[in-house]
Order: C-alpha cells, then structure tokens, then sequence
C-alpha cells in the first residue's frame, strides 16, 4: 500500500496565511467600531463618503465637545454656502470653527489633508467620524500620517454593511497595512478626477 506523502511546505504556508485571513475578517466583520462616548477633544474629524458622518461631526461641535472641525474630501463643487445650506450651518460658525477640506480623494490622502489640519491649529487630540466598516482603515492612516502624541478618538457611525462591503473593506485594510510595511508610495489623483468612494 503506497505512503501518502505529508503536504509540503508551500501548502502548509497556504493553509496557514487563510487561516489567519478568515480569523481576521471574522473579527473585522463581528466586532465593528461603535460610537464614541461625550469626551472633549480639540477637534473633531468627519470624512465625507457616507450617510450621517457630516451630521454627527457637527452634532459634536455644536455640543462643545470640540473646537474646530475639518470636513475632508469636500467635492470641488461643493461651495461653503452650498455646504451650510445643505447641514443648517450657521455662518457665523462655518467662518470660525469648520475647515472644509478640498484637497483628499480617498482614505490615504484624507489622512494627509488631517495632518496639515492638525498642524496648522496645533490639534492634541482629535474625534474620528466615519461608517463603522470604514474605521479601522481611516483610524490607521491619521495614525501614521499624523503626530505620533495625537490622541484619537474613534467615533463610528452605525450601518448594516453587507457582506460584500465588509469583504473589500477587510481586504483594502489588510491590503493597507501591507503597503505601509512595505512602504509603498502613495496614489495621486489624475488632474480633473472626482473623489473616489471611501
């Protein structure tokens, strides 16, 4: 009776890396972000791309709980009027506390935008505001782009992703991390492009 060969090293290696893979989405999946609490910080972060991440931004400074805000990957078409019309933002509060942000186009450059936001008003600490599925990957790129004391606060608004929006987002962030490990340069937007989806 022939001998059943024991699987090689590469099938091993196989085996493990989706073990690890399907352990990680299986996390990535059940335990989402959730709201954050009422904590003060200095400023506060909403990414545009999804419903009710602009809202709860402002529902934050409107509270106090922080000074500033920085509103990043506005449309180019989007005008401060327009924008304060459409949220029922009052000028006066537009012209003192909110930074529309026009320079980013996806996670990675909102994160850049972040920083210079960050810089520029001396910001310690700052409250995230994007969809839950979106956290983890937009949480990660403020932190390396970021001041390495900041203080980050992760407040996700709630969805009902389907699971083939948990399975690209699992993959952009796992694919995300690999690149910074690697340290892959960064995209650039095409001259005249849109913002991309989130």
């Amino acid at each position: 009776m022939p001998r059943l060969k024991p699987p090689g090293l590469f099938r091993r290696l196989l085996s493990l890396v989706l073990l690890v893979w399907l352990l990680g989405f299986l996390w990535f999946a059940l335990f989402l972000p959730r709201p954050a609490g009422d904590g003060h910080t200095d400023g506060v972060i909403a990414l545009t791309g999804g419903t009710g991440r602009i809202a709860r931004g402002l529902d934050v400074l409107r509270a106090g709980q922080a000074q500033r805000m920085l509103v990043s990957g506005v449309d180019s078409e989007v005008a401060p009027a327009h924008f304060a019309a459409g949220y029922g933002v009052a000028p006066a509060l537009l012209a003192c506390c909110v930074t529309l942000g026009y320079e980013s186009f996806d996670t990675r450059s909102n994160a850049r935008e972040a920083a210079g936001w960050i810089a520029r008003h001396d910001i310690r600490s700052v409250r995230l505001v994007t969809t839950d599925w979106h956290m983890r990957r937009a949480a990660f790129d403020l932190k390396v782009a970021g001041p390495k004391q900041l203080v980050i606060i992760e407040d996700a608004v709630p969805s009902h992703p389907s699971m083939k929006v948990l399975f690209i987002e699992y993959n952009k962030f796992v694919a995300r991390i690999a690149a910074w490990l690697v340290n892959w340069p960064e995209a650039t937007r095409p001259p005249g492009s849109g913002h991309g989806k989130h």
